[in-house]
């Protein structure tokens, strides 16, 4: 049996802290499982993960504590139920508007009765011959509340059964709400639709989340309530840590 660490922080009221792989590389994805983050978020949807590489990346990480979550293209049962059967110890589904979306996510996760996940898994038997008898437990399944209607609909959402927390997308919801992505953080539309969101985690004892760009932002988010953060992408470690670089060569 595999504990999921990150889920397990939350549920005892914990922030868990993940950073986003967006590369395509298993070599990343080993590297920055070792550093003690809580989990590491593979991005199949906006990143350079193709089925293979999240497969190598998955096995990268088998012997780090790192819980590896990817983040599905759609929502889709085939796509999210292959991602399960990789190995992945939870799924984060974009684009969910509806109550009815979030109950097609979440039912897609986890065997039946509790959800729909057709019966078989692949790589996933590395866990243990009794993997089907602890995996709907220790999954964590994480919605991304990012438009307007998601907004509205918040709390239906996240009442959801089987709906673990969410991750707002800031970038998407600000657009949503007609507001440019790089103004977000000084549109009160975006921080009335934010606490919306938090307020609604609250009252249906599920975790909120938020896609923060660095560590010092993710702990800021932790102390207003926010459980699951990231706090960073291998991509922006990268060019930050480079361009840094050249501004002490040229200075």
């Amino acid at each position: 049996m595999r504990i999921n660490v990150a889920k397990q922080k939350m549920l005892a009221g914990k922030p868990a802290y993940g950073y986003g792989l967006a590369l395509g590389s298993p070599i990343a994805a080993e590297a920055l499982a070792q550093t003690g983050i809580d989990f590491i978020l593979l991005d199949n949807q906006h990143g350079s993960f193709g089925p293979d590489s999240t497969i190598a990346a998955l096995m990268a990480m088998a012997n780090s504590s790192a819980v590896p979550i990817p983040r599905v293209a759609r929502n889709d049962y085939t796509m999210i139920g292959r991602l399960l059967d990789e190995g992945a110890m939870g799924i984060i589904v974009p684009m969910v508007h509806t109550a009815e979306d979030a109950k097609a996510a979440a039912d897609a996760c986890r065997f039946p009765p509790t959800g729909s996940r057709s019966w078989g898994w692949g790589r996933a038997g590395i866990y243990g011959n009794d993997y089907s008898n602890w995996i709907n437990d220790q999954l964590l399944v994480i919605v991304q509340i990012e438009s307007a209607t998601a907004v509205e609909n918040a709390e239906a959402i996240m009442a959801t059964p089987g709906v673990d927390g969410c991750w707002i997308g800031p970038s998407d919801l600000s657009l949503s709400l007609g507001v440019h992505p790089r103004n977000r953080h000084d549109d009160g539309r975006v921080t009335r639709a934010v606490k919306q969101v938090l307020d609604a985690c609250r009252n249906t004892g599920k975790a909120a989340g938020y896609a923060t760009d660095t560590p010092e932002q993710a702990k800021d988010y932790a102390t207003r309530g926010f459980q699951f953060l990231t706090a960073g992408s291998d991509i922006g470690f990268m060019l930050d840590g480079a361009a840094a670089g050249v501004k002490l060569l040229n200075g």
